[in-house]
């Protein structure tokens, strides 16, 4: 999940963090771009290391970064509820759908 400045700051804030602590225990780069930490997932293998595994909400819902607040407002992962819907339709527990996430550049 990309993240900006002022995502970074919003956690700190959830947090009672500074910035720099809040993006050095939060965030991390991948391909020149800085995103949310990601922790192990029974059904992702990784994922956003604010989504409860057991519940599939977001932990961080008020402090969410900005593309997830463009997404359908919702606390449920609407990649989770595609998945369910997916494997339902197909009758098929394992199958996993690909999408393709597109980032928006700017802060």
């Amino acid at each position: 999940m990309q993240v900006n400045r002022r995502d970074v700051a919003r956690l700190a804030r959830h947090f009672s963090l500074d910035v720099e602590t809040a993006q050095q225990k939060f965030t991390t780069t991948w391909q020149g771009e800085r995103i949310l930490r990601r922790k192990a997932d029974p059904i992702f293998g990784k994922a956003c290391k604010f989504l409860d595994p057991v519940k599939r909400i977001c932990t961080i819902y008020e402090a969410r970064p900005s593309t997830c607040r463009e997404f359908p407002a919702r606390e449920r992962c609407a990649y989770y509820d595609l998945l369910q819907f997916e494997r339902s339709q197909q009758d098929d527990e394992t199958v996993v759908p690909l999408v393709q996430i597109t980032f928006r550049n700017g802060d």
